[in-house]
């Protein structure tokens, strides 16, 4: 299976949007990596780490990049494939940290996809679905993901989302 140089696997929280990706990266024959911008901050999220993990099984090498995706993909080579999961919590780790600007780091995000040799599966969550934040950095996050899966889905040869376990192509071939 050819993969094309940028696909987008969107859709809600446990939607099964990571297990649909991590079937069509496994469905190339070429070498996989996995780019894990996932923070273990309790006890919750490390068993859910630990279990994306697990069932992924082996084969992955893994780069953890919790902000810096571009330190990661420079460790990639061509005859490799992509899966980053995910763009949301990668941004949300940006916007939390507040080391840069968050337009600054989305511009060297894009940057760092560009100059990926690999083809490269990005997962992300669609956040404008549900009901509008109370708060401020609420808002300003849920609208940040939106521009960014947009210009993501702009960029990507192949867009998926998925429900219930369901992909449904929104732009680009099965």
């Amino acid at each position: 299976m050819n993969l094309p140089r940028l696909t987008l696997v969107l859709g809600g929280a446990a939607s099964g949007k990571s297990v649909f990706a991590e079937g069509v990266v496994s469905k190339t024959s070429r070498p996989r990596v996995y780019v894990a911008t996932a923070q273990a901050f309790d006890a919750e999220m490390a068993e859910k780490i630990a279990a994306h993990r697990h069932n992924r099984g082996p084969g992955w090498r893994t780069l953890e990049a919790p902000r810096d995706i571009g330190a990661a993909l420079a460790q990639v080579d061509a005859a490799e494939v992509v899966l980053l999961d995910c763009a949301t919590l990668w941004l949300s780790n940006v916007m939390l940290a507040d080391e840069v600007e968050t337009p600054i780091a989305v511009e060297e995000f894009f940057e760092a996809l560009e100059n990926c040799p690999a083809p490269v599966v990005v997962v992300s969550n669609e956040t404008g679905m549900g009901i509008v934040p109370e708060h401020r950095l609420g808002r300003d996050f849920r609208n940040a993901q939106g521009r960014l899966n947009q210009r993501l889905a702009a960029r990507a040869e192949t867009v998926v989302f998925v429900a219930a376990g369901l992909p449904m192509f929104l732009k680009g071939a099965p």
